[in-house]
């Protein structure tokens, strides 16, 4: 009679435990019956974490302010790629094999975005970058984007400021070779450069270094010694503000111009007043709002943060949006259909700009160019594409 019992039990345990499993959510595409996941992969920590901390509070407003789609929540899944290559392929790859998202946004850093390249399209997870410009990002990757200009553009815009605005006939390039950030931009202003001034020579000098590098000495005296009419030096925040220290402290008085990447608090608090002065491209200012969504934004980011937009946040803010409105239209979780329809982008209304993406998947939209003055980002002029 126990013995009969007990069966009796065992046979109850097992129907339930089928019925249980009738009854679990599916998992499909990033999504169960309540949640669509969307992945980023910024560098929390390493030598890029201002830029990915100042995208990610982008990222995080836009979340606050459309968090859900499709009638789901949406959940940020937000990795840490610490400023390195590799650990940025292992973040893009347990977004989509464990977390299971159905787009991801990032990098900062060119290099960063283009190590997880291989992975969102052998994957066909859809990615939206926020600020990596170096062309490379996109090319032959059909589901990889970007709400940013490209560093074409940006070498360009830098070139004709130094040629048309400083009236520079000679200049010298220092450039952080272990980014491909910094190689691309300083190859398309050199070219951008030799063409303006019409004279293969008036690229007088070329100085390299590593990334983490402290010292910039001897390049330094070896740019002071050619006396060129204006420096480029793209770089990280970081050691591009202790190279235009040490430059000062050379006696370098050579204006230096930059890129997108000294758009950080740190770059004005590691440089001091050595900094003043210094003039680069960027993606945006709150000086001069450019649609009616960058007031909102501007107003909104001030109140949650407390401090004024950079460009990062805006950028970030931007991608988090370009997805949520590829994901309404696709009407549909699908990563595919989610990557086709970010790929029709077009006419898009956000803080940075109108976005329009062209057949490699890059936005196409004007750039700022600001100057470093009493310790604070000041705007100059804006520079539209040419068509």
């Amino acid at each position: 009679m126990k013995r009969k019992s007990i069966l009796i039990i065992l046979s109850m345990v097992l129907i339930m435990g089928t019925l249980a499993g009738c009854g679990a959510k599916e998992t499909s595409g990033g999504t169960d019956s309540d949640v669509i996941k969307i992945g980023v992969f910024e560098p929390m920590t390493g030598v890029n974490a201002a830029g990915g901390e100042m995208t990610v509070e982008g990222i995080k407003l836009a979340h606050e302010k459309v968090n859900t789609v499709l009638g789901k929540k949406i959940e940020l899944v937000i990795a840490d790629n610490k400023s390195d290559k590799v650990e940025a392929t292992n973040a893009v790859s347990k977004l989509i094999d464990k977390d299971k998202v159905v787009a991801i946004i990032g990098s900062y850093g060119s290099s960063l975005s283009m190590a997880a390249g291989d992975v969102v399209k052998e994957a066909k997870v859809p990615a939206v970058g926020c600020s990596p410009t170096n062309p490379l990002v996109t090319l032959n990757n059909d589901y990889y984007f970007r709400v940013c200009f490209i560093d074409p553009f940006q070498g360009t815009v830098m070139a004709n400021y130094a040629v048309n605005e400083l009236g520079a006939k000679t200049a010298a390039i220092i450039q952080d070779v272990q980014q491909d950030y910094s190689v691309g931009l300083a190859a398309y202003f050199k070219e951008a450069f030799i063409k303006l001034t019409g004279s293969e020579s008036s690229i007088v000098g070329e100085a390299s270094y590593n990334t983490g590098d402290q010292d910039f000495s001897a390049q330094l005296t070896n740019i002071k010694a050619l006396n060129p009419d204006v420096i480029f030096a793209p770089g990280n925040y970081g050691e591009s503000a202790l190279l235009i220290k040490q430059a000062r402290d050379l006696g370098i008085t050579t204006p230096i111009l930059g890129g997108d990447t000294w758009e950080s608090p740190e770059f004005l608090e590691i440089g001091g007043a050595a900094v003043e002065g210094a003039v680069f491209s960027t993606h945006f200012t709150a000086e001069a709002p450019v649609t009616e969504v960058s007031d909102v934004f501007l107003r909104e980011y001030k109140e949650k943060y407390g401090k004024d937009a950079n460009a990062f946040a805006a950028l970030g803010y931007d991608a988090y949006m370009v997805i949520i409105e590829a994901i309404e239209k696709a009407g549909s979780a699908d990563p595919v259909a989610i990557r086709d329809k970010i790929a029709e982008t077009a006419n898009f209304v956000g803080a940075t700009g109108v976005i329009t993406l062209d057949e490699n998947g890059d936005a196409v939209k004007s750039a700022v160019i600001n100057k470093v003055e009493n310790g604070q980002f000041v705007y100059l002029t804006t520079i539209e594409p040419v068509n």
